[in-house]
């Protein structure tokens, strides 16, 4: 039996502001007997996303009695050493402290405005535990350079924060691992996920590398979920420490 009625890939980008139209910002949706499709902005095919929209949209997704697992393209937290110095301990947390110096969902603010002098930051040497697991994942910490997904996270983690607090209480998502490893019956989930480790799996159907990688993520879930192997990816084979980390630090949803 399928865990999910619908699955959602979104391919995010952390350029300009919040209300920025970004081709880079792509959304794909798929249901157990549909094929990924392009999700259209509300403002029309003939616009881009802005990551405000993004952000609205998932909780529209989310206030349906099925379950939905939506996939997104960037940190959803940082290393454990980045947690340590500022004395944070759990997840929501560190949602609060980064928005206090991050608020990257409001109108007028990017990255690159907030970047320069402010208190929070990192190394781009220091990596999550899940990103030593892989041979190509960059930290979260990295802000400059093409393929960077260092402002992708710093843009947004402020609305998974906006998310968590607003989805309606009678359908409040998963959001995975830091809610647990294991998944309640009948929960929408919200999961980081990685689309370059997808990318080769899938033939290439559209014209950009964002489409692509957000069809790839919407196909990938919606595969391990009919083929029953999306359990065993929720449970990497991680050692208690390795699971206390995880659910500070975050876990990418593929990364076995």
């Amino acid at each position: 039996m399928n865990l999910f009625k619908t699955y959602v890939g979104i391919d995010y980008s952390g350029a300009r502001t919040a209300v920025s139209r970004n081709r880079g910002l792509q959304v794909f949706q798929a249901t157990s007997t549909a094929n990924p499709m392009r999700v259209k902005p509300p403002a029309g095919k003939k616009w881009n996303w802005t990551r405000k929209e993004v952000a609205h949209w998932c909780l529209e997704q989310l206030k349906g009695g099925d379950p939905v697992i939506i996939g997104i393209d960037h940190g959803f937290s940082f290393p454990m050493r980045y947690m340590e110095r500022y004395r944070i301990t759990d997840w929501d947390q560190f949602l609060e402290d980064f928005q206090q110096h991050w608020p990257t969902d409001q109108d007028d603010r990017s990255v690159e405005s907030l970047r320069h002098g402010n208190k929070r930051t990192g190394r781009h040497t220091d990596f999550r535990l899940t990103e030593n697991w892989t041979s190509s994942a960059q930290s979260v910490f990295k802000l400059d350079g093409a393929g960077t997904v260092g402002k992708s996270t710093h843009c947004g983690i402020p609305w998974l924060r906006f998310i968590r607090r607003n989805a309606d209480p009678a359908n409040r998502p998963h959001f995975w691992p830091f809610d647990g490893f294991d998944i309640p019956p009948g929960t929408s989930v919200i999961a980081e996920i990685f689309p370059s480790i997808l990318r080769k799996r899938y033939p290439r159907r559209y014209k950009t590398t964002d489409e692509h990688d957000a069809m790839c993520v919407t196909q990938w879930v919606k595969d391990m979920d009919t083929r029953g192997h999306l359990t065993t990816y929720f449970n990497p084979p991680l050692t208690d420490e390795e699971r206390e980390t995880a659910r500070l630090e975050g876990w990418i949803l593929g990364i076995y």
